[in-house]
C-alpha cells in the first residue's frame, strides 16, 4: 500500500488545511488513498473538483478516493452519489485526528461523515507550524465568516467566523522564526473579523502589534485579504509605524458601483474604498494595493461597470483578482435577473486589461530603485510589496537580499 495522494482545490487557506491533513493521515497510518480538497467559491469550482476526481480515479483504480473541503460541506450528496468516490468529510471532520483513524482503520463505516458547519464554535489552532516556501510561511489565524454576501456560498462550507487566540497565534510564530522562517503570512476565511468572538473582542491590529512586539526576530509580518471597511485604529497604526509589517495589502472591494455593492450586501460603499486606500497611502507611501472585482454580477449595466472599472485607478489599485461572474446555486444573486455572458466576458477582460496597466505603472516607477526581496527560489524572490523580482545570478533562497531594480518585464521587476 501507498501514501495517499493529495489534491488540493482553491485557496490558500485550502492549501494550508491539505498540509495539515497529509500530518493527520500520517499519523492515523492511512494508506492507499486519494484525498481531494474541494473549493465551493463558483460552479466551476465544483465542476473542476468532480473533473479531478474522475482524473484521480482513472490513473488510480485501485485507491480509495476521499473527497472533503468547502464543495463536500456543501454538497455532500454530489459527491457521494459518484461512483467514484468512496468517502465524503466536511471542513470540520477532516481537522479531527478520530476521523483519519477511522479512514484508516474501517473505511466502510459512516460513507458520508458532514456535520453542521454553523454549529462549530472553534477553529483548529496548532495544526501546522506554516507550510509554502522554505521563505515564507502561512499561519491560520481566523476560519468561518458571519457575513453574507449575496454571492457567496464560503460562509455555509466554512460556518461561523471563529478565531484562534493571539497566544497561540504568537507561539507559532515563534517557532517558525526559530526554523529559520524569514516572512509569516497571517491568513483567514475573513481576517478583518479576527477576535469578534475571543474574550474583550481584540481587533486584528491588537494581533498584528502583538505579534510584532512578541517576536522581534521575525523581519518581515504579511497579512493576507482584508474587509477595508473593518481595518481598526491599531492595524493602522501599524501600517504606519511598523516596517516589518509589509506595504501591501490585498482589499476585499468585489465592484465599485454603490447599487451594485448594496446588491451584493457588502458593506462599504464606493467612497469607502477610495477613502481607506488614501489614508493608507498617506500612512505609508509605497504601500501597494490588490484587489478582488467581480465583472458581470446580476443586474450591472455597463454604468455599473464603468464605476467598477474607474475604481482601479481612483483606488490606485495595482494587483487585480478579476472573477467573472458566474451563478451559485444556493445564493441569492443566482435567483437575480443574470448578464449576458459575453458581456460578462467582455467587462471581465477590460479590468484585467486595465490591471495590467496599472502593473505596468507599477513596474516602471521601480527602476533604479533598491528594494529588499525575500528569495523564493534562486533567481526568483519578492519585494516589500510583493512585486515579483527575477535575478540574472543566483541568490540564497530563503534570504532576504538588497537588489537594485535594473529592468521590468510585462510581469515582474529585474535585477543584477
Amino acid at each position: 500500500m501507498s501514501a495517499p495522494i493529495f489534491s488540493n482545490h482553491g485557496c490558500r487557506l485550502n492549501a494550508y488545511e491539505t498540509e495539515a491533513m497529509k500530518e493527520l493521515a500520517a499519523g492515523a497510518g492511512l494508506q492507499g488513498a486519494v484525498v481531494v480538497n474541494t473549493c465551493a467559491v463558483t460552479s466551476e469550482a465544483v465542476r473542476k473538483a468532480r473533473q479531478d476526481i474522475r482524473r484521480l480515479r482513472r490513473d488510480n483504480p485501485e485507491a480509495r478516493i476521499i473527497v472533503t473541503g468547502c464543495a463536500a460541506q456543501t454538497e455532500p450528496g454530489t459527491f457521494s452519489a459518484m461512483p467514484e468516490v468512496d468517502a465524503v468529510i466536511g471542513n470540520t471532520e477532516k481537522m479531527q485526528p478520530a476521523t483519519w483513524a477511522g479512514l484508516a482503520g474501517d473505511f466502510g463505516t459512516e460513507p458520508v461523515q458532514v456535520d453542521d458547519i454553523m454549529s462549530v464554535t472553534e477553529t483548529a489552532g496548532h495544526l501546522i507550524d506554516g507550510f509554502g516556501t522554505r521563505s515564507r510561511a502561512y499561519v491560520q489565524v481566523q476560519n468561518g465568516c458571519d457575513h453574507r454576501c449575496t454571492f457567496c456560498i464560503i460562509p455555509y462550507g466554512r460556518g461561523n467566523s471563529r478565531s484562534v487566540p493571539a497566544g497561540v497565534v504568537v507561539d507559532q510564530i515563534k517557532r517558525l522564526v526559530q526554523s529559520g522562517y524569514n516572512e509569516v503570512v497571517l491568513t483567514g476565511v475573513d481576517l478583518t473579523s479576527w477576535g469578534a468572538d475571543l474574550p474583550g473582542g481584540p481587533k486584528l491590529g491588537d494581533l498584528v502589534m502583538r505579534i510584532l512586539r512578541l517576536v522581534p526576530d521575525l523581519p518581515r509580518l504579511r497579512i493576507s485579504s482584508i474587509d477595508s471597511i473593518e481595518v481598526d485604529d491599531n492595524l493602522l497604526a501599524a501600517i504606519a509605524t511598523e516596517p516589518r509589517l509589509m506595504p501591501h495589502l490585498h482589499l476585499s472591494l468585489q465592484h465599485g458601483d454603490d447599487l451594485i455593492l448594496k446588491r451584493m450586501k457588502r458593506r462599504h460603499l464606493r467612497d469607502d474604498a477610495i477613502r481607506f486606500a488614501d489614508e493608507a497611502r498617506r500612512l505609508r507611501p509605497d504601500i501597494t494595493f490588490g484587489a478582488d472585482i467581480i465583472a458581470g454580477f446580476p443586474t450591472e449595466t455597463e454604468a455599473h461597470f464603468q464605476n467598477a472599472l474607474k475604481l482601479v485607478e481612483d483606488c490606485g489599485l495595482t494587483w487585480l483578482h478579476v472573477f467573472p461572474y458566474s451563478p451559485r446555486p444556493g445564493t441569492p444573486a443566482a435567483r437575480m435577473p443574470q448578464v449576458d455572458g459575453r458581456a460578462i466576458k467582455d467587462r471581465a477582460a477590460r479590468l484585467r486589461l486595465a490591471g495590467a496597466a496599472q502593473v505596468a505603472r507599477h513596474l516602471s516607477g521601480q527602476i533604479g530603485r533598491t528594494h529588499n526581496v525575500l528569495m523564493e527560489s534562486p533567481h526568483m524572490g519578492r519585494t516589500e510589496q510583493f512585486t515579483e523580482v527575477q535575478f540574472a545570478t543566483p541568490q540564497l533562497e530563503g534570504q532576504i537580499v538588497a537588489a537594485n531594480i535594473t529592468g521590468t518585464t510585462d510581469t515582474h521587476l529585474t535585477a543584477a
